[in-house]
């Protein structure tokens, strides 16, 4: 199956930046899902890098969306890896990818994978022209048509090694194929005759009805003449030893009660036995009946009603833990092996949920940063008309750069500056709260505001 790393150094590029084109159309994307969502857009944006980089994602492209979206480059590159639709090796100018699940390779994939190993060599690797590359996936979801195979964007169901051969020769000329079934088959319509479905009184209206006349059939009971086998051995049984009219089930026993209390009472007798009284007497002691105290025996009459009196907690009680409001915040774990950043992050990210559950949902983002922190003050403009690439700074991509502009901020000093007030204002407007401790935005700015050595 595929092989989910990312392409040797030598064939990456160094850099990726979407087009304006695409720049725009992904800005588009972004806008449907709300503040604080963004990372939803992550696949849209993915497939259409694959798109401009020539069918495949390299580092620098999965780079740039992560700096678009405002997310971690790990968390993307996990999507990348995950989903075969996104290729992390170059690609041929058409690429086949071979469905090699259970319908498809009991209908022939093998022959497929066979034919295209000797035409094309080992799957994920180019062919000297650059036309073709393989790769063997999971289930493509055209069962009913197998087998079949993913073009680029194309499915070519129903093929057999020669109909393949045939159709990447015709890719490879530039001569028009046929997509979809290479049988005439339409749509998933059964192969060959049709031979189910085939009564022309499921679809006249004669049959309409027809069930209850054969409900009625089936209900009639046969004379006992006619009974034969177990059906006679039943109806025999039953007339020589018929069950009782009223069944034991959801019945009072008529049985009477073995040696019970409320039996020696009736009968005029002592409830409570003599030798069971002086049983329940031994406090403290074994229920043998001449064995000694053993060492541990609990108090018998050590009961809830007596500890409450005797001013001790009931049983019930002990161990109680007190439950939480249900608007409370819960307490956070202690982070194992976490650093003073990851700490104090989540420290904050508890705060500000807490005090965030008090506003509307649709609190406005200033409104939700106002608070939790204070507003770190801001330029008009930057100075010299020249702003700091703020990207440089770890975490802080594209849209992030812009959104700090928008609020006055446009140099490295700016952040360095900031206090903890600030830093979680800031987290908070940006919809990443605990963000800016973790990645150490203010300690990078602070590096790289410092004056050249």
């Amino acid at each position: 199956m595929a092989n989910r790393r990312l392409a040797p150094a030598s064939e990456q590029p160094e850099s990726f930046a979407f087009s304006p084109e695409n720049a725009e159309w992904a800005k588009t994307q972004i806008a449907k899902y709300p503040e604080g969502r963004q990372a939803s857009a992550v696949i849209s944006l993915l497939w259409r890098a694959q798109e401009q980089n020539g069918g495949w994602l390299p580092r620098a492209a999965i780079e740039a969306v992560a700096a678009e979206l405002g997310m971690p480059n790990i968390r993307v590159l996990e999507v990348a890896t995950f989903y075969t639709m996104f290729a992390l090796e170059p690609v041929g100018r058409f690429w086949i990818q071979v469905c090699g699940t259970v319908p498809c390779d009991s209908c022939g994939a093998r022959g497929l994978k066979a034919m295209l190993q000797a035409r094309l060599g080992p799957p994920g690797h180019v062919s000297a022209d650059g036309t073709f590359s393989w790769l063997e996936v999971e289930c493509l979801g055209a069962c009913c048509n197998a087998p079949m195979v993913q073009i680029n964007q194309d499915y070519y169901e129903d093929l057999t090694p020669e109909s393949l051969g045939q159709l990447m020769d015709d890719l490879a000329a530039g001569r028009p194929v046929k997509v979809g079934s290479q049988t005439g088959r339409v749509s998933s319509e059964p192969q060959g005759a049709v031979n189910t479905l085939t009564d022309p009184t499921l679809f006249d209206g004669s049959r309409v009805g027809a069930w209850r006349k054969r409900f009625e059939e089936a209900g009639k009971v046969e004379a006992p003449a006619a009974q034969t086998g177990e059906a006679a051995s039943g109806t025999q049984q039953a007339a020589e030893n018929p069950k009782p009219a009223r069944p034991d089930a959801g019945r009072p026993i008529e049985r009477p009660a073995s040696d019970a209390p409320a039996q020696r009472a009736a009968n005029g007798e002592t409830p409570v036995k003599a030798e069971d009284r002086a049983d329940a007497a031994e406090r403290g002691r074994s229920t043998a009946k001449h064995g000694s105290a053993r060492p541990g025996d609990a108090d018998v009459l050590d009961s809830p009603a007596k500890r409450v009196a005797e001013g001790e907690p009931a049983a019930g009680d002990q161990g109680h833990q007190d439950v939480p409001a249900r608007d409370a915040v819960p307490q956070q774990p202690e982070a194992s092996g976490a650093s003073a950043g990851e700490v104090a992050a989540e420290a904050e990210e508890a705060r500000i949920a807490g005090a965030l559950a008090a506003l509307p949902k649709d609190a406005s983002p200033e409104r939700k940063a106002d608070a939790v922190g204070k507003r770190p003050p801001g330029l008009d403009a930057a100075r010299a008309g020249k702003p700091d690439d703020l990207t440089r700074i770890t975490g802080v991509g594209p849209g992030n750069s812009q959104r700090l502009n928008g609020l006055g901020i446009y140099h490295f000093d700016q952040i360095a500056a900031w206090s903890r007030d600030e830093i979680t204002w800031v987290g908070t407007y940006l919809a990443f709260p605990g963000r800016i401790d973790r990645e150490n935005w203010v300690g990078q700015a602070k590096a790289l505001s410092a004056p050249a050595q």
